[in-house]
C-alpha cells in the first residue's frame, strides 16, 4: 500500500474530473474555451475544491506547462502589505511567454490578509490586469474588503454530497485494494460532514491499520466517539441512571482520547437528532451552550461534563412527569 498523501495523489487534474461543483466547472470551462478569465473569488467550506478547482482551471487553459505561468501564495504565511509590495506586484508586472497573455496568481487563505494588503492588493490588480489574473481562495467571502470583491467574478463552493463523496471514495479504494465496510463509508461522511480532503485524510490513516476498515476503526483514528456510544450515555441519563451515564462518559474519554468539547459537540448534535420535544431541545441546547462557554473558559471538563448528564437526568425525569 502507498503511503504518499492520498490528497495528492488523487488531487484532480483537469475540470473533468473533479466533483459535484457542476455548475461552478461549466464557468470555469466557459472561460478556457474562451482563453480568458477575469479576477475570481472561490468561497466556501473547507476540502470542498476551491484550490483544485483553481489549478485544474490553469491546467486545463495553459497545458501540462501550466506551472510555468502560476504562482501560489498562501495568505495566511504571507499576509503583511510587504508581501503585496514585492513578490506580488513583481510576478504581476511581467507578461506571460506563449498563447495566454497573462499568467495566473492564486491567493489562498486570502480571508487572513490584513486590510492595508488588502488595499494595496486593489491596486495592484487594477494595474497589472493585462499581464495577471487574481484568484483569491477564501473560506468567508465577507473578509475580503468591497473594492476587491467589485472586481472579481464570485463563486460559491458547497459541501459534497454523501453519494458524491462515496463515489470518489470508491474511485481510490479500488486503486489502493483497501477493504472497506458500508459503516466504514458511512462513518467517514459523518466525520467529514462533505469535506473530502478530510474524507480521503480519514480514509488513508483507516487503512494504514491493514485490515478491513469499520466504523469502529475510522472513529478511532480520527479521534471521534462512535454516535451510538453517545446516544447510549444520553439515553442512560435521560432514563435516570446517571452512575451508568458516567461511567460511559469515562470509557469513553479513555477509548478515545476525546476532548471535553468534542464530547460536548457530539452530545449536542445528538440532542437535535432525537425524538424528544422541541421545547426540550431548546432547554438543553441552553444548557450545552452554557457548558460548552465553561469549557472554554477553562473549567474542569470532568466537572463539567458530569454537570451535563446531572442535567440530562434531569429533563428525563420531567418529561416523564409531563412538566
Amino acid at each position: 500500500m502507498s503511503y504518499e498523501m492520498w490528497t495528492e495523489k488523487y488531487r484532480p487534474k483537469f475540470l473533468d474530473e473533479m466533483v459535484n461543483q457542476k455548475e461552478i466547472v461549466e464557468r470555469l470551462k466557459s472561460f478556457v474555451k474562451a482563453r480568458n478569465i477575469p479576477h475570481c473569488i472561490f468561497a466556501g467550506p473547507p476540502g470542498t475544491g476551491k484550490t483544485t478547482g483553481a489549478l485544474c482551471l490553469a491546467h486545463d487553459l495553459y497545458g501540462d506547462g501550466y506551472r510555468e505561468h502560476l504562482m501560489e501564495l498562501n495568505a495566511s504565511d504571507e499576509r503583511g502589505i510587504n508581501v503585496v509590495r514585492e513578490t506580488v506586484k513583481t510576478f504581476a508586472r511581467t507578461r506571460s511567454i506563449g498563447e495566454i497573455p497573462f499568467k495566473i496568481l492564486i491567493l489562498d487563505e486570502a480571508d487572513n490578509m490584513t486590510r492595508d494588503a488588502q488595499q494595496a492588493l486593489r491596486r495592484t490588480m487594477e494595474r497589472f490586469t493585462e499581464t495577471c489574473r487574481f484568484i483569491l481562495i477564501c473560506n468567508y467571502s465577507g473578509k475580503i474588503i468591497e473594492p476587491i470583491q467589485s472586481r472579481c467574478a464570485p463563486f460559491r463552493f458547497t459541501y459534497l454530497s454523501k453519494e458524491d463523496q462515496h463515489a470518489y471514495l470508491q474511485h481510490i479504494i479500488q486503486k489502493e485494494n483497501a477493504q472497506v465496510l458500508d459503516d466504514g463509508l458511512n462513518a467517514i461522511f459523518e466525520v467529514s460532514s462533505g469535506d473530502l480532503r478530510r474524507a480521503v485524510n480519514a480514509l488513508q490513516a483507516a487503512a494504514s491499520a491493514g485490515k478491513p476498515i469499520n466504523g469502529e476503526t475510522v472513529y478511532s483514528v480520527v479521534g471521534r466517539a462512535n454516535p451510538t456510544d453517545v446516544r447510549n450515555m444520553v439515553v442512560l441519563a435521560m432514563k435516570g441512571d446517571f452512575a451508568g451515564a458516567r461511567d460511559k462518559l469515562r470509557e469513553m474519554i479513555l477509548k478515545y482520547g476525546l476532548a471535553g468539547s468534542d464530547i460536548i459537540r457530539q452530545i449536542h448534535i445528538d440532542i437535535f437528532r432525537s425524538e424528544i420535544p422541541e421545547r426540550w431541545k431548546i432547554k438543553l441546547a441552553d444548557t450545552i451552550g452554557e457548558i460548552d462557554f465553561r469549557l472554554v473558559q477553562g473549567s474542569d471538563e470532568e466537572v463539567q461534563l458530569s454537570a451535563l448528564l446531572a442535567r440530562l437526568t434531569e429533563a428525563g425525569y420531567e418529561m416523564q412527569r409531563g412538566a
